[in-house]
């Protein structure tokens, strides 16, 4: 196994927005991605996600507890095959708030249980752009989780989709969570590199689980 000359540490990339390397081990990362292949199946299983212009996101979605769908929330798959969303696991909500306690610290984890999570699936040629999650009532702390390939993540400010905004990597265990004063701006993933996830994975492709709390 490579070792880095310089090994990745915890870092807060803005206030209230902290980078957590290595958080989940392998075996959490294969049980977290075994769950996710069974989310991912029909019905109300991984899909295209259609903007309200007439565009495609390139990376592909399926969502727990609520089905989010540009720019709202709904309990069916609405803008796909109309089925009752999948339910949140109460296991799930645990992570969530261990991640928040992890990154943030133990004052900082919300009252309210994590009852969404959408998990998006990326090829090669997928991205994210800039965008903000604020279809939420609450504005508890958002959890990020990677799986797979090492994407490009960048983190922007509160007011604009441009400047000033900082890149970094998120690996395959690493963690990111963003709340506070950072709860609204605005990120997106301009960049995967394909081939880049841990083989003892079988993962072709990068997973992302993003856990919220609605406040509803």
């Amino acid at each position: 196994m490579d070792v880095e000359l310089f090994p990745r540490e915890r870092t807060e990339v803005a206030p209230g927005a902290v980078h957590v390397p290595h958080w989940l081990n392998t075996e959490r990362q294969r049980a977290l991605l075994s769950a996710c292949r069974q989310w991912a199946r029909p019905p109300a299983g991984l899909r295209t996600v259609r903007t309200p212009g007439g565009g495609t996101m390139t990376a592909r979605q399926v969502c727990l507890g609520w089905h989010w769908y540009p720019y709202a929330y709904a309990r069916t798959v609405v803008d796909g095959d109309g089925t009752p969303v999948k339910p949140f696991p109460a296991w799930l909500g645990e992570l969530g708030r261990g991640a928040v306690a992890a990154a943030l610290g133990p004052e900082t984890v919300p009252a309210e249980p994590y009852d969404i999570a959408l998990i998006n699936f990326y090829d090669g040629d997928a991205r994210m752009g800039m965008h903000r999650d604020g279809d939420e009532k609450s504005h508890a702390p958002v959890v990020s989780l990677s799986l797979g390939d090492t994407c490009v993540f960048r983190f922007g400010n509160t007011e604009s989709r441009t400047k000033p905004y900082t890149d970094l990597e998120l690996r395959s265990g690493d963690l990111f969570v963003f709340g506070g004063p950072s709860r609204l701006a605005y990120h997106g993933v301009p960049r995967v590199h394909p081939g880049t996830a841990p083989p003892e994975l079988g993962l072709a492709g990068r997973l992302n689980i993003t856990l919220r709390v609605s406040g509803w």
